[in-house]
């Protein structure tokens, strides 16, 4: 096992409209030692108590109502400062320039697990963002 994950047991916050793919990336995940919160839109991971802790945001793009991007943007403007990814298909220039610019990966479907574990790894043992308008000093 990896052991860049830190030793408290992290929270993934995966964010999936298909119930299928959702279970699948839920059992996964669990397997490689993840606590794991899942939701079907953006919408009801913003109604959730405030993401505190340890933890990484996995966030389908293409999502009924608020896009993947939308909903983190609306997370960020609440200072939720975890690490994110955004998962989908055939993501055109656009999508990885935005992405690109606030510094959040894209993994393309279909998911390799052991690609989305290390990605997820990786980021859980970065810096995390520091809130809007804040300094890093």
């Amino acid at each position: 096992m990896d052991q860049r994950v830190p030793p408290a047991r992290p929270i993934i916050y995966l964010v999936e409209d298909d119930d299928a793919v959702r279970r699948a990336l839920e059992f996964a995940l669990d397997l490689e030692g993840f606590a794991v919160e899942t939701y079907r839109s953006g919408e009801a991971l913003l109604l959730r108590e405030p993401i505190r802790g340890a933890g990484c945001l996995v966030i389908d793009e293409r999502l009924p109502g608020a896009s993947g991007q939308d909903t983190l943007r609306q997370l960020r403007a609440r200072f939720v400062t975890i690490p994110a990814l955004l998962i989908t298909s055939h993501p055109k220039a656009a999508l990885r320039e935005a992405a690109a610019k606030t510094g959040t990966p894209i993994l393309e479907k279909p998911l390799e697990v052991d690609v989305l574990v290390a990605a997820i790894r990786d980021l859980l043992v970065a810096p995390t963002l520091a809130p809007p308008g804040a300094t890093r000093g």
